[in-house]
């Protein structure tokens, strides 16, 4: 009989204690509900489950999630604290968090010149926010075990036939005939996760992220000549900074200039995965400090599966498996915020899984769309500023702004992008608040999947190079020109 992974995961070839106390407990606006007192890695499995996959091979699924508790972590508690004390920077207006990358990963995404391309193209994104901003940029690729995407149906039809809906390469195949969940993917997608980030590391070692080195800031796909010279005079304004820097020589000591901090993330969709690579660690001592709520030995569980993991808006009901996993891990968390989010949901949710009110612990990824942000997010600033919770507030105008052509093929057109976080930015100022970044869908390839922008990408254009299992990226060009008109946004004030 085929099983729920939520069942699988509770096999006795686990390492933790799988037994969880549910009491009740009063949230600060004063509803109760339900909460677990007694956390562990484990204690997911007693709540419903939305987006969940059935496996047919109990066997091979157990053998699988045994591997992974085997496998060292890869990523460290000292990374993952260095970017909570960057992140706090982002909370209080001190720093600007840049996220984005695929939609979805597939394994052969594992690749030198793709993860290259993406490096370089958050590289340059941030230098112009840096310059927009006038303040440091966090960088946080979507990259590194993105492989799974929740569907809005767990199958689809193909030839007159019913099959298994494509949930990402750690599940099951693209290839109609691959659909059936294969646990086997899960051990592969720990040793791309973890072979993708070792060649990022080897590659921001080995100087790819070098401020000494010249930078590709081609602008010839830019058609508007007005937009065309004000771009140019961004760019001649950072490259004229830069030789500023190593003509006094202030450049000679200052090793952010050759190199910097990425960290990884992906969305906490797969609990069976997330749960086998979440390690109780002796926590650094600067966090134990700044942090009381590890335990007497000073350790905290991690999910060592990337430094930042988020909750998508399908996966976020208040007492449901996913925020009662992301409760107890100490990584920084994301929480997608859409359309359906109350103001009482949406405070309720922060009080479980920030219960200290830890300043930077949360990122809020609203993702509204262009035509409901404006009637939305001042309602849900008013109550997280009322409910005492400092949060990062950062704009995802990618999922909202999803439409479907003629032929069915699935675009975004770059003005409703630009939309979108434009009115992010103008209500959070409107409201004594302000954004804290942008999440984006992007690749550092000249795909051809959203429309619009200096490039004149028309519906007619996408099957040049459309390239997506999922939903449309932006290409390289398409995220830059982001990058500089929102670095435009801040330099007017």
């Amino acid at each position: 009989m085929a099983q729920t992974s939520a069942e699988l995961a509770n096999t006795p070839s686990s390492i933790v204690d799988r037994e969880a106390a549910v009491d009740v407990k009063t949230l600060s606006n004063g509803s109760r509900e339900p909460g677990t007192s007694a956390w562990t890695p484990a204690s997911w499995t007693t709540k419903p489950i939305k987006q969940d996959v059935i496996y047919n091979d109990r066997e091979a699924l157990s053998k699988a999630l045994a591997k992974l508790e085997r496998l060292p972590p890869i990523v460290t508690p000292t990374e993952i604290c260095k970017l909570k004390r960057s992140l706090r920077d982002v909370a209080l207006g001190k720093a600007f968090l840049l996220q984005g990358g695929d939609c979805a990963e597939l394994f052969d995404y594992c690749e030198s010149n793709m993860i290259e391309s993406k490096i370089k193209l958050l590289l340059q994104m941030s230098l112009v926010l840096i310059y927009g901003a006038h303040k440091p940029v966090v960088r946080i690729a979507r990259m590194a075990g993105q492989f799974a995407k929740p569907r809005s149906s767990p199958t689809e039809q193909h030839d007159g036939k019913t099959i298994p809906a494509f949930r990402g390469d750690n599940i099951n195949g693209y290839d109609p005939a691959d659909r059936t969940p294969d646990p086997s993917r899960l051990v592969s997608a720990y040793f791309h996760s973890a072979t993708t980030l070792n060649y990022i590391r080897a590659s921001l070692g080995s100087g790819i992220a070098d401020l000494h080195s010249p930078l590709d800031w081609e602008l010839g796909h830019v058609k508007d000549e007005k937009i065309k010279i004000k771009y140019e005079r961004i760019v001649d304004s950072i490259a004229e900074s830069l030789r500023f820097m190593q003509t006094v020589g202030a450049d000679s000591a200052a090793s952010s200039l050759e190199t910097v901090d990425l960290y990884t993330s992906h969305e906490g969709l797969l609990l069976e995965y997330e749960q086998s690579l979440t390690r109780r660690c002796k926590a650094p001592v600067n966090d134990i400090l700044a942090h009381p709520e590890a335990d007497a030995d000073g350790k905290q569980w991690y999910n060592t599966s990337a430094h930042f993991l988020w909750i998508g808006d399908r996966t976020r009901q208040l007492d449901g498996a996913h925020v009662e996993y992301f409760r107890g891990i100490a990584n920084p968390i994301g929480i997608k915020v859409g359309p359906s989010m109350t103001t009482a949901e949406l405070i309720s949710l922060l009080d479980i899984v920030n219960p200290n009110k830890e300043i930077g612990k949360i990122t809020l990824i609203t993702r509204y769309g262009e035509d409901r942000i404006a009637s939305l997010l001042a309602g849900h600033i008013r109550a997280v500023q009322n409910s005492g919770h400092v949060v990062i507030w950062q704009c995802d105008p990618m999922h909202g702004n999803t439409r479907t052509t003629n032929l069915g093929i699935k675009t975004r057109h770059f003005s409703s992008i630009l939309s979108e976080v434009n009115s992010a930015l103008r209500t959070h100022k409107e409201e004594g608040s302000f954004l804290g970044g942008v999440h984006l869908e992007l690749t550092g390839e000249a795909v051809t999947e959203c429309v619009g922008g200096s490039e004149g990408l028309k519906d007619e254009d996408l099957n040049t190079n459309y390239t997506s299992y999922c939903d449309p990226r932006l290409n390289e060009k398409q995220a830059l020109e982001l990058a500089f008109l929102v670095a435009g946004f801040y330099r007017s004030g």
